[in-house]
This record gives structure tokens, sequence and C-alpha cells, in this order.
């Protein structure tokens, strides 16, 4: 992969410290990382504080120019403000729908940069309320890609959201320190420790196939696959034995119908288009038409398959070919898939299961494909 895009996203309440503590950790690091683009998530309060420090009095301009970083843009289009209860923009969040319309906000705002494979996100979750902070890092395990990166800023307690601390300086000064008791001290900047937690997390963005538009909605999706991904059983086809071993059930299938199984199986695992991906998902870029799949040259592909279903008996594959000699008809193939699947049904007697291991059909373009539902990596013939 080549130069990355670097895309910085924070969630900010009241501190927008956390913005240029990022920055200044960033770009201290080995290597240095900085933005090439800079994205915030606020209130309508908290978009008037970070205009006000960060832009007005010229504090991100001096983190440039003391540590002589890249021009560094935070374009007021960049600081993003949810809507909420009667399409306002939120002031706090302080009901269900902030809660909702902020949660939208960030999952939108990931979704659509992930969508760049050039872009690597940064996201910083140590501003803000709680929920804004959970948001980033759950739409970031949603839409993450390897390369993204989760951070936390850890600062020592007594500069952390000081509105005089926005960064380590390179020369040192002398800070008023207010204590819990109302006391008045004095701490030199030397003493200050700045440190950015990189966090791990699962990322779920690959391995899932979200269309959800709302956070909820992808909740309920993601959780909807998640499940189906745990329920997804291991299926083992004994050719010579007649045996379909589906997890620990075993089903023994007249020759007939493992013949078709077997086509069917074989087009998951051997026939994928996208031999790269190790998940299926909701992909039937696999299913086909039954007169292509049991068409004649096709057939002859499951020579090896046939003989060892039904013996080595060159007659037997010999007298299949010559009945079958222009393919197995559409409505045969249909007649033997309706038996094969009434009998996986009556044998595992688990709709759930049945459902993925069955043969089922889409329709395209007014025709009907055919294929499973279930995962190619799940599949095991021997």
């Amino acid at each position: 992969m080549g130069k990355l895009k670097e895309v910085f996203i924070f969630v900010v309440g009241t501190s927008p410290q956390v913005i240029t503590e990022t920055i200044y950790s960033l770009a201290l690091s080995r290597p240095p990382v900085y933005p090439d683009e800079i994205y915030v998530v606020t209130t309508v309060l908290g978009k008037q504080i970070l205009i006000e420090n960060l832009i007005k009095r010229n504090i991100l301009n001096n983190l440039i120019s003391e540590y002589s970083l890249p021009e560094i843009k935070l374009d007021e289009p960049n600081i993003l403000i949810p809507f909420g209860r009667d399409n306002k923009a939120v002031e706090d969040i302080c009901s269900y729908e902030d809660n909702d319309a902020l949660g939208d906000l960030i999952i939108s705002l990931v979704r659509e940069k992930a969508k760049d494979e050039g872009a690597r996100l940064h996201c910083s979750i140590a501003g803000g309320r709680k929920t804004m902070s959970f948001y980033l890092g759950a739409a970031l395990q949603l839409f993450g890609r390897p390369w993204d990166r989760l951070y936390h800023v850890i600062v020592t307690p007594e500069f952390e959201s000081h509105p005089d601390f926005y960064f380590k300086p390179k020369v040192d000064r002398d800070i008023s320190i207010k204590t819990r008791d109302g006391q008045e001290i004095i701490l030199n900047t030397s003493q200050a420790k700045i440190m950015l937690a990189d966090l791990p997390f699962i990322r779920l963005g690959r391995k899932l196939n979200l269309r959800g538009k709302s956070f909820r909605e992808l909740v309920r999706e993601g959780q909807k696959e998640i499940d189906l991904s745990a329920l997804q059983p291991e299926v083992s086809l004994n050719l010579s034995n007649r045996r379909v071993q589906v997890d620990d059930k075993t089903l023994i299938l007249p020759s007939s119908l493992l013949f078709y199984y077997t086509v069917f199986l074989r087009q998951k695992t051997d026939f994928c288009l996208y031999t790269n991906k190790d998940y299926c998902l909701d992909c039937q870029d696999c299913y086909r038409e039954l007169n292509y799949l049991f068409g004649l040259e096709k057939l002859k592909q499951y020579a090896a398959d046939y003989a060892r279903i039904f013996g080595e008996k060159p007659f037997k594959w010999e007298l299949f070919l010559k009945k079958w000699k222009s393919g197995i008809p559409v409505e045969v193939c249909r007649q033997y898939l309706s038996k094969l699947n009434r009998m996986l049904k009556e044998e595992l007697n688990n709709d759930t299961l049945w459902s993925l291991i069955s043969i089922n059909s889409i329709k395209v373009y007014a025709g009907s494909r055919y294929g499973l539902r279930l995962e190619k990596s799940k599949i095991t013939i021997k």
C-alpha cells in the first residue's frame, strides 16, 4: 500500500485540547503522522469553544509553528454538529433524540471516510461525553480496516482540560493550577506528560455486509450477521460412503441426490469468482441457472465425483452421459432438488440449519438461479 491520506476524526465537548494533544502526539511519534484532513463532531457550544480557542486564539497555528509541522487545516465545514429534536442543532447531548442524531452523524462520517481505500482513519475518543466516545469507537469497529487506528489521549491530571494547556511546549513555562479544594499552585509544563494510547479493537468492516443507515439499524444488522455466522454449520461430504456430516449430525443420502448436492457444493468451493475473499456473507454470484449447472459440458467436470459416489464402474458414467447427452433437463433437476431439500429438512429437523445447507433460488432478470447460503469455508468434500 502506498502513501495513505491521514484522516483525523475527533469527538469533542467543551475541551478542544484533545485535538491539539492528539496532533502533537502523532507528530512526535516514530514515524510521525500528520493530518491531511480533520473532522470534528461536537455540539453548538463545543463548536463555539473550539473556534474561539484553536482558531481565533491561533493555538493550532502555534502548535504548527513551534514544532515546524506541515500545514494543518481545520476548516469550519469540517466541524460537524448533529441535528436532533425538531431538526435543531444539538446544544448538548441530553435526550434520546440527541443521542440518536449523534450516533447517526458519527456512523455516517466514519462509514463514508472508510470507503476510501487510500485513506487511514485516526479516531480519537478522548473528548466529549462518554456516549460520543462510544459511538466513535463502535463506528470504527463496524467499518474500520486493518490500517485504521483508535486512540485515547492520557494527560497528567493537573494539566488535563486546563484552559492554557493544549500541548507540551518546547520551552517549559509555569502554569497556575487550581486544586480541588480551591487552592492555587504553580506547576511547570515540564511536569506534564501526554500519552497517546493506541487502542486495539475488533474490526468487522470486511466481515459484515451492512446496509442500514442509522446506528441502531446497523447494530441490528451486525448482530444478525454475527449470529448467522456463529450458526454456520460445518458440512462434510464423504462421497465413497455417501454420507453428509452436518456438525454432529450424519445424513445418508441416495446416490443420485448426493450427486446433485455435490454439484452445488462444488460450485460454491471450486467455482467461486472471488478466491481472494475468505467470506461469502450474502454474495450470491456463484448462483447459476440449472441449465448451466447441469449442462453437458459442466457435467463432464464431475466425472471423478460421480465415480466415487457410484463406484469405479466406467460404464455407469458412460450410460449417464448417454442418457443426458444434452444435459439434464431443468424439469428433472427441479424434481431432484425438491426431493433433496425435503430429505435434508426431514433428517436435520432444524429449520435454521436447513435454510443454510439447502438449495435455494433467487430471481435474476425474470429467471431463476440456484445455490446455497452456506459459507464456502465450511464445506469439505472427501
